[in-house]
C-alpha cells in the first residue's frame, strides 16, 4: 500500500501529551480503513504534527481521523518512506522499546535545508572526489544528513539552524582551500516543513534553497527566517556580512514569485517582461529594478539563463534531437538556440553532447 504524510494545524492550547492521546485513538480503530499508522512528529512551537500513515489512499485517512477524534489532516501528501527517512531520520516511533501505551512525540519534524553547487560557465558539476570526501565529514561533524549528492547539487538536511551554518562555513572553508579555482561555489539555506498545501515532500523549502543557491556570489545566501533562528539559538549572536547574506523577506517573497512564474511559464515562446509585470502587478521599470537587484541579472536573461538550463537536461539524456530541444526549451529556432547556448557556455550544444 502507499504511504502518506498528513499535516495538521493544531489550536495553541493543544500540547505533546494531547497529540499522543489522538494518535493512540487512530491506532485504536485504523484497522477499520485498512490504515496502518507508522509514526508521527509534533511541534509544540510551531503548534503543527505530521503523521506517517500506511493507507489504500487519502480518503481512508481522512476517515479514520474523524472517526477517532475528528481532528481531519489540513493537508495530504503521498510520500516515499526512504526519502521521510533520510530527511527526518525515522518511519517508526523513536521510543518502540518502551512499550509505553501513551508514547508522547514532541519530535519536530522543520528542518534546515542546504543545497551547494558547484558551478563552471554556469553549469553545475560536481565537487574532486578529495573535497567531496571532506564535505561528507563536515556533514558528519555537524550532525547533517546528505540527501542529495548527484551530479547537479548537494542537499544536506540539518535539525539545528546553528548547526547548519556551521557546517557551511566549514565547507566554503575546505573549498577555499582546495585550489577547485576553476570552479565557483553556491551555497543556499533555508528551512521549513515537509508538508505544506498540496506541494510534494519539502518541496517549497528545497526550491527556495536552491534559488538561494543560484543568486550567490561568494557569499552564503540565507533566508531571514534562519538568521532569526541562529540569532534565537545564539542569544543573539549576528552573523559575519562578509560571508553570509540574508535575503530579507519581501526580497525572498519576490524570488519566488518570478521563480514560480517561470517554472510555469518557460517553455512558452512567447514569454516577455510584458507577461511577468501583468503576473506581478509590476511596471517595466519596478521589474527591471527588483530582478537586477536580487538575481543579478535582467527579466528577458533570466528566461533565457533558465531555458538554456533546462536545455541541458535535456542535453544530457541524449533523447533528441537538438531542434527538438530547441522548441520544446521555448526558442523560435535551432540556430538562434546554439548562438544563445555557446554564448552563455562557451560550447555548441552537439560538443556538449560529445563531451558527456
Amino acid at each position: 500500500m502507499p504511504i502518506y504524510m498528513d499535516r495538521h494545524d493544531v489550536a495553541e492550547e493543544v500540547t505533546a501529551k494531547i497529540v499522543a492521546e489522538i494518535h493512540l485513538e487512530d491506532l485504536r480503530i485504523q484497522h477499520k480503513y485498512c490504515c496502518k499508522g507508522l509514526t508521527y512528529w509534533y511541534d509544540d512551537q510551531r503548534k503543527t504534527a505530521f503523521c506517517l500513515v500506511e493507507a489504500p489512499n487519502k480518503e481512508a485517512i481522512t476517515e479514520m481521523h474523524s472517526e477517532a477524534h475528528g481532528e481531519v489532516p489540513n493537508t495530504i501528501i503521498e510520500v516515499d518512506a526512504s526519502i521521510v527517512e533520510s530527511f527526518l531520520g525515522r518511519i517508526e516511533d523513536p521510543s518502540k522499546s518502551q512499550k509505553k501505551e501513551l508514547n508522547i512525540i514532541n519530535n519536530p519534524a522543520f528542518r534546515i535545508l542546504t543545497i551547494i553547487k558547484f558551478v563552471v560557465h554556469g553549469i553545475a558539476i560536481s565537487p574532486s572526489n578529495k573535497l567531496f570526501e571532506k564535505i561528507k565529514v563536515i556533514i558528519a561533524d555537524y550532525e547533517g544528513r546528505l540527501i542529495n549528492n548527484d551530479d547537479k547539487y548537494l542537499l544536506i538536511s540539518n535539525t539545528s539552524t546553528t548547526k547548519a551554518i556551521n557546517a557551511s562555513l566549514a565547507i566554503k572553508k575546505a573549498f577555499a582551500v582546495s585550489k577547485e579555482d576553476t570552479k565557483q561555489l553556491n551555497i543556499g539555506v533555508s528551512a521549513g516543513v515537509p508538508v505544506t498545501k498540496e506541494h510534494g515532500f519539502f518541496e517549497e523549502t528545497i526550491k527556495t534553497a536552491m534559488r538561494l543557491s543560484n543568486i550567490s556570489r561568494g557569499q552564503i545566501v540565507i533566508t531571514s527566517e534562519v538568521k532569526e533562528l541562529y540569532e534565537s539559538e545564539n542569544q543573539n549572536l549576528q552573523l559575519s556580512d562578509k560571508e553570509i547574506k540574508t535575503l530579507p523577506f519581501q526580497e525572498e517573497q519576490f524570488l519566488n514569485s518570478v521563480m514560480n512564474y517561470l517554472d510555469s511559464e518557460w517553455q512558452n515562446p512567447d514569454l516577455g517582461v510584458e507577461k511577468f509585470c501583468s503576473h506581478l502587478g509590476l511596471s517595466t521599470s519596478q521589474l527591471y529594478r527588483k530582478t537586477k537587484s536580487i538575481l543579478h541579472t535582467s527579466t528577458n536573461n533570466l528566461i533565457q539563463e533558465h531555458r538554456l538550463e533546462n536545455s541541458i537536461k535535456l542535453l544530457y539524456k541524449k533523447e533528441k534531437s537538438i531542434s527538438e530541444i530547441a522548441y520544446e526549451t521555448g526558442f523560435n529556432s535551432a540556430a538562434y538556440f546554439t548562438k544563445c547556448f555557446h554564448k552563455m557556455y562557451g560550447i555548441s550544444p552537439s560538443s556538449f553532447i560529445k563531451n558527456t
